[in-house]
């Protein structure tokens, strides 16, 4: 009777464990089939993880979970995410209309402020002479035109001017005019040849004036130097326009052309915008930071405008065209695609859209939306964010591009 009631108790075991495995083989994980999918059926996927799609039933390989179906019935169905309109203003979802606005080419740069290059005047001695005294000038200081730099004895130019006076005396009009022309060739200055025709009295020291107002950038003579023929006074640059020199990046320097506008915004505080236009695009491009050199020339009445200056410049081209455009923060953008949530009687609905430029708080859609549809500019990414939740994409990412 013992060994009876133990060889009965071991096929129990047996018969329990077996039973056991059964019920885990197929109740709690049922076999993967091979059986054809579903026409109903788009795809499976893990709830967990609803971009990845799977062509055929089974385990999750993220998640201990089985693979859930996707019906075409439930993606006609659900296209999009069905929010009620308590729950959008309980969200905040707010909704802006895609518009067709002006569109010009434009681009936001830095700029320094810099000198004319062209309005310098350079005061030299063209015969030999003497320094007897300095205006009280130095380099940075500004200059009226006509106002004295220097005094100058220059025995050649008073030498000139007795004979001017002496062939005048001989009546010879033709040794007068020829006495003329030599002190201007030997540099004398205009309005002193016309003082020795109404005084008629010769000079032994004369003055040097600025032909030009402006910033004196160089002085280079002193009290008691001796000049040479040739010898370099002064330099002085003009104020009345100043140049503006914009880097512009290298991928947007084909937008630019002469005569485009150009808002200038002075970094002084209270300084007031300025317009000017572009005058030249120069032929260099700066290989350390891959920007070319745009030239704005700026009238500078006043003398307000001053060389070094930073400021930032907003380029327009002349030409305007009309495009689609959306509040730039109606945009998701994921490092791969541009998204915006379309809103369609109160469903949301991902669309994959190209972006153009920025013009102030909108960008361009070059393609993916129409004009008087509504995005969603408040709140999107909650309604992104659902539609990861339910495996809901644009076209192309059902596709699985």
């Amino acid at each position: 009777m013992k060994w009876s009631f133990v060889a009965a108790g071991a096929a129990l075991v047996v018969v329990g464990g077996a039973g056991g495995w059964w019920w885990g083989r197929h109740a709690v994980h049922p076999p993967v089939t091979s059986e054809a999918k579903p026409a109903d059926v788009l795809y499976w996927y893990d709830p967990m993880v609803p971009q990845q799609h799977f062509d055929k039933p089974g385990k999750s390989p993220f998640m201990d979970m089985q693979l859930v179906p996707r019906y075409a019935t439930d993606a006609a169905a659900s296209s999009g995410v069905q929010i009620t309109p308590a729950v959008q203003q309980n969200l905040g979802v707010r909704l802006a209309s895609v518009e067709s606005i002006a569109v010009s080419s434009q681009i936001d740069a830095t700029a320094i402020l810099g000198f004319n290059e062209r309005d310098v005047a350079v005061v030299q001695s063209r015969v030999a002479g003497i320094v007897q005294k300095v205006s009280p000038l130095a380099p940075g200081d500004l200059i009226e035109a006509g106002a004295s730099i220097a005094e100058l004895l220059v025995p050649e130019w008073a030498a000139a001017e007795q004979e001017l006076l002496a062939v005048r005396a001989s009546g010879d009009a033709g040794l007068v005019q020829a006495a003329r022309d030599r002190l201007h060739l030997i540099g004398l200055e205009a309005s002193e040849i016309a003082r020795l025709d109404s005084e008629g009295t010769a000079r032994s020291s004369f003055h040097v004036r600025a032909p030009i107002s402006g910033l004196v950038q160089a002085l280079d003579i002193r009290m008691g130097m001796t000049l040479v023929a040739g010898q370099t006074l002064v330099r002085i640059n003009g104020l009345s326009t100043v140049w503006l020199e914009v880097a512009v990046p290298e991928s947007l320097a084909g937008e630019v052309q002469v005569g485009d506008t150009a808002q200038v915004r002075l970094a002084s505080p209270g300084a007031p915008p300025v317009v000017g236009r572009v005058s030249a695009l120069l032929p260099t491009l700066n290989e350390a930071t891959r920007t070319l050199r745009i030239r704005v020339e700026l009238a500078n009445p006043g003398g307000v405008l001053r060389p070094g200056q930073s400021a930032q410049v907003t380029l327009s081209a002349k030409s305007k065209a009309a495009a689609l455009a959306v509040p730039t923060e109606a945009v998701i953008r994921t490092g791969k695609r541009s998204l915006v949530m379309l809103s369609h009687e109160g469903s949301f609905r991902r669309v994959e859209v190209t972006l153009g430029q920025e013009v102030g708080d909108r960008t361009v859609i070059v393609s993916g939306l129409e004009a008087g549809q509504q995005v969603v500019a408040s709140g999107q990414f909650l309604l992104d964010s659902e539609a990861s939740l339910r495996g809901l994409g644009t076209p192309a990412m059902e596709q699985g591009q």
